[in-house]
């Protein structure tokens, strides 16, 4: 027997759901949502501009996405960690990649990686915020689906 058929015999037998689970969960330790947007871009052109999008965003570090304050921006390519309230720059012990990862003082993540054979980037988004009350999901997905609507009008200007 699978994992999950397991589990969902074994929360039946409580009366519950596996969603109403994951609910409890989002209770007791926030609610995340992840979401990739994928933008793609034609031929020489649109290469370019994916490049000159990564180069604006490392340039014009943002200090603000979706309304919410940029506490650190780490830069894969150039192997270093900024801290934006110390100014304070670590290093980064991992191998060179053209990816820039942003990270929120709520702790939400967003990374931009460029496609490396084609005219594409990615934006790899997870984004979190208190659930206090089951009663409360509904509007706080919402919420959630907004705060990456806003941090990716944020960082695609065009």
């Amino acid at each position: 027997m699978s994992f999950i058929a397991e589990m969902t015999a074994y929360f039946k037998n409580q009366g519950k759901t596996l969603f109403e689970v994951l609910i409890d969960l989002y209770v007791q330790y926030g609610f995340y949502k992840e979401k990739l947007i994928s933008l793609t871009k034609k031929g020489k052109a649109g290469a370019d501009e994916i490049k000159q999008m990564m180069k604006n965003l490392r340039e014009n570090k943002p200090e603000i996405l979706g309304g919410v304050k940029v506490a650190e921006i780490r830069d894969y390519l150039a192997l270093e960690a900024t801290n934006l309230n110390s100014n304070e720059i670590t290093k980064i012990d991992l191998p060179k990649s053209d990816v820039l990862q942003f990270i929120t003082i709520d702790g939400d993540v967003i990374s931009a990686r460029p496609s490396g054979t084609e005219p594409k980037i990615k934006f790899y988004c997870s984004v979190k915020e208190s659930l206090l009350d089951k009663s409360q999901y509904e509007s706080v997905a919402a919420k959630l689906e907004q705060k990456v609507e806003n941090i990716m009008a944020d960082i695609v200007k065009e």
